[in-house]
């Protein structure tokens, strides 16, 4: 997939984030690796469900920009660098503020990992971050360690919001979204009764 396609599809995820309440106005955003040394990403302060494939900004990995134009990378820049660089097998990463999951962060909660097949099978386990600054390096530092397990492609980010990684940016916007309803169903499940731990034991 080319530049340009990979930003209309950065665009189409944005909205699509948005139209699901996984984002609110300007929050969110998206990195997607172009190449060894290419990340495109969302611009900072701009409303996402208006987004075009225009808006997107491409940068190094060191977050120098590599074209000239008036947006500025998102302020989360250094975070989702972080991850690309400490992950040469992520190709893509969103980051957005997803009620439910969110809420786990805010009560300092990990969702559990061993009630649903979606979250085994497609997100994966999701730790909880220790809180670190939207927007600065710190929290940059705070992700780094969870990093390391090359199986962890979720996050909760405590009183902030969740990234999800992938290899493309379809990988990614899936396991947010099943993230989000993963955690939903916990809920609503503990609202009936104590939720059973799945077996796949014979």
């Amino acid at each position: 997939m080319n530049a340009s396609a990979v930003a209309r599809r950065m665009a189409l995820c944005c909205r699509q984030l948005a139209a699901h309440g996984l984002i609110a106005g300007r929050d969110g955003n998206l990195s997607v690796r172009l190449g060894p040394q290419r990340v495109l990403v969302t611009p900072s302060g701009q409303i996402k469900s208006l987004l075009t494939a225009g808006d997107m900004v491409e940068v190094d990995l060191a977050g120098k920009p590599r074209s000239r134009g008036r947006r500025k990378p998102t302020s989360e820049l250094d975070l989702h660098l972080r991850i690309l660089r400490h992950r040469p097998d992520i190709q893509a990463v969103v980051h957005a503020h997803p009620p439910t999951a969110t809420g786990f962060a805010v009560a300092g909660q990990e969702i559990p990992s061993n009630l649903l097949p979606e979250l085994i099978f497609v997100v994966g386990p999701v730790p909880l971050v220790p809180y670190g600054k939207s927007g600065t390096p710190e929290l940059g530092d705070r992700v780094v360690p969870f990093l390391e397990d090359t199986q962890c492609h979720a996050l909760l980010l405590a009183h902030h919001g969740a990234v999800t990684m992938g290899q493309t940016l379809d990988e990614a916007w899936i396991r947010m979204e099943s993230l989000e309803h993963s955690a939903r169903i916990i809920v609503a499940a503990r609202r009936i009764g104590q939720p059973k731990p799945l077996s796949f034991d014979g």
